[in-house]
Order: structure tokens, then sequence, then C-alpha cells
């Protein structure tokens, strides 16, 4: 993935958007060619994984892997209008564009085919997401009977590629356009999720390049 400096994320960025991964894209690589499932996730820091469980009968878990997996896992992201910033006004050179935040998670794919394993990992993902429901609600047969039916998951990351396309790289006058849009016209959950982490992270990089573009300017008599 192609990141540039104004893009790239902090590793404290990059854990909080692991940490709060709710569900990604696993792709695989086989003999045969790439495989890619949607499966919910929970990230494991302490081991530095990403756990889950597949059906028994997908076969991504079981036939051999010529690669590293890689997991996609997604936040904050939305349309941008350029009529949402100052410059569209000004000027008029402005275009749409799309905000988003991402982590490209590669590592080693481990299939834990133990219901032990899969039921904590069954227990870790139900917990992330409920707060009056458990598996210790169901039947205990009910239980063991869906376990056989899947398969645990484990993917042991060794690197991380990680973007944060949030608007950086333009004036602070239109990161600030951009959140005012966002907020208002657009409203949305997943508008006003990327105005917050552009409120917070965006707006203070955009004044750094500015100050920086400003001083190059002034050193060199423009």
């Amino acid at each position: 993935m192609e990141v540039p400096q104004h893009f790239a994320m902090s590793p404290d960025q990059v854990t909080e958007l692991l940490s709060g991964v709710q569900a990604a894209d696993l792709v695989t690589v086989h003999e045969q060619g790439p495989v890619a499932t949607y499966l919910p996730f929970v990230y494991d820091a302490e081991s530095g994984s990403l756990v889950t469980h597949v059906a028994r009968n997908n076969r991504q878990w079981s036939d051999p892997v010529v690669a590293d997996a890689l997991v996609l896992v997604h936040g904050a992201d939305h349309y941008v209008s350029p009529r949402w910033m100052p410059s569209y006004a000004e000027h008029g050179q402005v275009v749409p564009t799309w905000n988003y935040l991402t982590v490209h998670a590669y590592g080693t794919l481990v299939a834990h085919d133990d219901p032990a394993w899969t039921e904590a990992a069954v227990r870790r993902l139900t917990a992330a997401h409920e707060t009056a429901y458990s598996v210790d609600d169901v039947p205990g047969d009910y239980v063991a009977r869906m376990l056989r039916a899947i398969v645990g998951l484990e993917v042991r990351l060794t690197r991380v590629e990680a973007k944060a396309k949030m608007s950086q790289n333009k004036q602070p006058a239109d990161v600030r356009g951009i959140i005012d849009g966002l907020r208002g016209e657009a409203g949305d959950e997943s508008a006003l999720l990327t105005a917050t982490w552009m409120a917070e992270h965006s707006v203070a990089a955009a004044e750094r390049r500015a100050a920086v573009i400003a001083d190059v300017a002034e050193r060199h008599g423009r």
C-alpha cells in the first residue's frame, strides 16, 4: 500500500484502530489463487494477533497457503465534497475525494482445530459486542455442536501497513470546512466518526504542514 508521509499513522493510532476492529476481510493466497472472507475479529495486543473463527466447511482454513495472510481493517471513512472547502469558492481547483482509515495487517495464519481454543475465541468475540448475552446462556450441548462446526483462526502479525488519508495535506481552513460538512450536510454515523478523527488529528497536522511550507517560502524569498 502506498503511504505518503503525511498520511502515515502513528503506532498509537494503529493500535487504536486494531483494538476497535469489529469485522474485517481475511485474505489468503493458495495454489489456486487468493481467497477472501469477511469475518468478525478481536485484537489480542499481548500476543500481537487477530483472532476469529470460520465455518469448518470453508476451506480457507485448511488449504495450504503460499504467502502471509492479510487482514484488511477499515476505520472511519466518508465521501468529501469540494463544496465544503473554502478553496472551492476561491479558485474552484478542488475535486471530490474519499477520506479513510485503514490497516493492512500481515501475518502467519494459524488454524486451531481445538474446541477449547475456539470456544475461548467465541467468548471473546461475543463479549466484545454483547452486554446482556453470554455463551453461558446457551445450553452446553448446543454450544458443543456449534463448536464442532467452526474452527478457530489466529493471524499472528508480522508487519502492518497503515494509512490515514484524512485531508492532512490540505489547507487548515479546508480541513475545518470538511469537518463542518461532515457534521452538518452529511451527518450520518460514518461522517461523524470521520469528522471526529479529523478534528483530533488532521487539523493539527494540516497546520504543521502549512507552517513548514510558509517557512520554506519565506526563507526562499517567495
